[in-house]
């Protein structure tokens, strides 16, 4: 069943997260609520937490793998992996004194729904990244060093 959902369900869950990534905290709720009702319902793992059932899948919340397949696609843009126009949107900043020489900045929003986007959703996170992980020299070993960052 696991194989199942991980090959068929997830994909769907997970299409296009970049554009559509949810911000609200009951918007997050309603997609997890997806994984966490599957999960619950595998022999066994009825009585524990989502917590722990994750950990004995070895699965991650779908919410992290939105974040993590941001950052992957912020690597590729960054680092020329495929050209796209959204490249020009990202700003990098000038006067970097602490952290990575990659850091970003973001733009002023007034309009709530802008504050979401892709482009101004990433920085903080990004900026927040080792040296060492936005160094990497290439997106497999970047995505390889991203499994070692702690998000929290």
């Amino acid at each position: 069943m696991l194989k199942a959902y991980v090959t068929y369900v997830r994909p769907i869950l997970e299409y296009c997260s970049s554009v559509w990534s949810p911000h609200c905290k009951y918007l997050i709720d309603k997609v997890e609520k997806v994984q966490r009702f599957f999960t619950k319902r595998l022999a066994g793992l009825q009585k524990m937490s989502y917590c722990n059932r994750l950990n004995i899948l070895n699965l991650q919340s779908l919410q992290s793998r939105r974040l993590i397949n941001d950052l992957v696609l912020c690597y590729k843009l960054l680092h020329d992996n495929f050209d796209s126009s959204i490249t020009s949107a990202l700003n990098f900043c000038r006067n970097v004194t602490r952290g990575h020489s990659c850091k970003l900045s973001k733009l002023l929003c007034t309009i709530d729904a802008t504050k979401f986007y892709f482009t101004n959703r990433i920085v903080n996170v990004w900026n927040s990244l080792p040296n060492s992980v936005v160094s990497s020299p290439s997106v497999a070993v970047f995505k390889k060093r991203l499994l070692d960052v702690d998000f929290n």
